[in-house]
């Protein structure tokens, strides 16, 4: 399971909204450079929010944008795999006991490269029932562990608030 009800109504509710789940676009020069340099024809946006990433990419090749948000109607079909996946701002919101399963997931979709970036404070947003909107607040040496378990890590960045990464996926990186 990636998302429990009661935290999917949570979330509904939040994006209701209109600045919450708008964060991609500052990452999108970085992502653009490497969606061009591996030339991934297919870019899954993991927990896409308003969907705002694919406006702000600056691609030089022919590629498609695919949008996943089970929290959004519209975006919640399950994903399949693609070349490059985007998940930006997204796993800090992650029901802590539903981590794993969301990891899994991502290094399901992920068929060559991924873009991951976490922030490791707490949020400046609160969710409609109180509560932080970042579930998890663990710094990026707890998480590090849990990301090379499903992906050989190929560039790390501190970016004072949390981090981001450059993926592969291990299980295709192995052979397995």
């Amino acid at each position: 399971m990636l998302i429990s009800e009661e935290y999917r109504s949570q979330l509904q509710e939040a994006h209701e909204q209109e600045d919450w789940g708008t964060s991609s676009p500052m990452f999108a020069d970085l992502i653009s450079n490497i969606a061009n340099q591996t030339g991934a024809g297919e870019i899954l946006d993991y927990g896409c929010g308003k969907a705002h990433l694919g406006k702000h990419l600056k691609l030089d090749h022919p590629a498609r944008v695919f949008l996943y948000d089970p929290a959004i109607e519209k975006f919640s079909k399950t994903p399949d795999p693609r070349d490059m996946v985007v998940c930006t701002d997204v796993l800090e919101h992650i029901e802590p006991d539903l981590l794993d399963d969301v990891l899994d997931d991502l290094q399901r979709v992920t068929k060559s490269v991924g873009f991951f970036n976490v922030c490791t404070l707490p949020a400046i947003k609160i969710l409609p029932d109180g509560r932080n909107a970042h579930l998890i607040q663990e710094p990026m040496e707890w998480w590090l562990p849990k990301l090379m378990e499903r992906f050989a890590i190929k560039s790390l960045a501190d970016t004072g608030v949390g981090f981001w990464l450059v993926v592969s996926n291990k299980e295709i990186k192995d052979g397995h």
